[in-house]
């Protein structure tokens, strides 16, 4: 038999597998380690998921002790303390005058799944007539499984893989007309709308103009509203989440990548008091589970994770980074290679004149890991950035963009 490499290593092709400058051995703080002996300075918080930095003691603390007390307890058809407690501070950080319970899964991509099904079950409990349609935005991103593959709205080879695509739509974020134009021919079988306050593949920000919309709009058409922020939520954006800011709240919120610091995979659905109301009339059961979802070491880390954001006042050190990000970018547009740059917070892209691959791998060659989107690269810093690491992203981003445009 041939000594073939062991890992399926995630979207890109087989001949790319095992390199030693893209294995990594160890990370801290903002810093990751590779293979070949280098260290790079990681400007996407793993994949934005590292919200307070590699390493954080409490949450490692925390995750260990949990392994040791309970190394496994289960949610299907019962519960456990860890979940109650992590569930409680979760709903006290989301909205506790909003959100009354939360459905815990394994993946912002699984977690999507679940929500699928729980705005479809959810409108037949209100007796509605059969709304299975859920409508996302284009150019989204919800995943990578089944259900979150058929909403994302980017073009991923959906069509390839099977996703079935006949109960979902799309429509742009600029702002409200393509909404309002699908509701007037099919609002009554439409069962949710789900937006994505910035978009995961490009960073681009939703309106204002089709948020401040969408109070009108679902009470004139009766669907739900689902704000996935599995990239915005935990300070990313500015506020705790990017929906605190909405006009009109969420009646699902999907919460992923900052929820553990990046130490286990966890996300949870977080559902409204009104939604919660409907399952309680009919005493329905939601048809749904995955074994490790609200694991007790991954509520563990949820509770850790919540407590490290206050102690660190996370949120507020967010909006002084994300003050210097956007002089830094400000500076960037300068460069013949940059025509501008989007965003919000610590969740920005900058909008480069092509060759975005090729910037990512002369960035990694410099010391200097970066994501690629259609038109950029994308800027994910840990809110706990400080002011050397932003000095040192700008001089390899400058170093970067002058060895390419060279």
């Amino acid at each position: 038999m041939p000594e073939r490499y062991p890992v399926w290593e995630s979207l890109i092709p087989p001949s790319e597998y095992g390199k030693p400058e893209r294995h990594a051995v160890s990370a801290q703080g903002t810093r990751v380690r590779f293979a070949d002996g280098s260290w790079a300075l990681c400007a996407t918080s793993g994949l934005w998921n590292v919200n307070l930095g590699y390493g954080n003691r409490a949450i490692a603390d925390a995750v260990g002790e949990s392994l040791n007390t309970a190394s496994y307890l289960s949610l299907f058809r019962g519960g456990h303390d860890l979940a109650v407690r992590a569930a409680n501070a979760l709903l006290a950080v989301c909205g506790p005058e909003q959100y009354g319970r939360v459905l815990f899964s394994t993946s912002g991509g699984a977690a999507n799944d679940a929500m699928m099904k729980l705005v479809r079950h959810c409108q037949a409990l209100r007796g509605e007539e059969p709304r299975r349609v859920v409508v996302g935005l284009k150019g989204s991103y919800h995943g990578l499984t089944y259900g979150g593959f058929s909403l994302t709205g980017e073009e991923l080879g959906q069509r390839g893989y099977g996703v079935d695509q006949r109960a979902v739509r799309h429509v742009g974020h600029h702002d409200e007309v393509e909404l309002e134009t699908l509701l007037a021919r099919e609002g009554h079988r439409v069962a949710a709308v789900v937006l994505e306050p910035v978009l995961g593949s490009g960073a681009y920000e939703v309106s204002d103009r089709l948020i401040n919309a969408l109070g009108r709009l679902r009470a004139e058409h009766g669907f739900l509203l689902v704000a996935d922020e599995v990239a915005t939520g935990f300070g990313r954006t500015g506020p705790y989440f990017a929906s605190q800011d909405w006009p009109v709240r969420p009646d699902v919120l999907v919460t992923s990548k900052g929820l553990t610091n990046g130490t286990c995979a966890a996300s949870a659905v977080v559902v409204s008091h009104e939604v919660c109301e409907d399952f309680e009339r009919a005493d329905a059961v939601l048809v749904h589970g995955e074994t490790q979802a609200g694991s007790p070491s991954s509520c563990a880390a949820v509770l850790a994770m919540v407590e490290e954001m206050a102690r660190l006042e996370a949120v507020e050190l967010a909006a002084r980074n994300s003050a210097r990000l956007g002089k830094l970018l400000d500076r960037l547009t300068a460069h013949p290679m940059v025509t501008g740059h989007r965003g919000r917070g610590c969740f920005r892209a900058v909008e480069l004149t092509g060759r975005s691959a090729e910037v990512m791998a002369v960035a990694r060659r410099s010391g200097l890991i970066v994501q690629p989107g259609p038109d950029c690269v994308q800027l994910v810093p840990a809110l706990t950035y400080t002011e050397a690491d932003f000095e040192e992203l700008e001089a390899l981003l400058v170093s970067t963009l002058d060895e390419v445009a060279a």
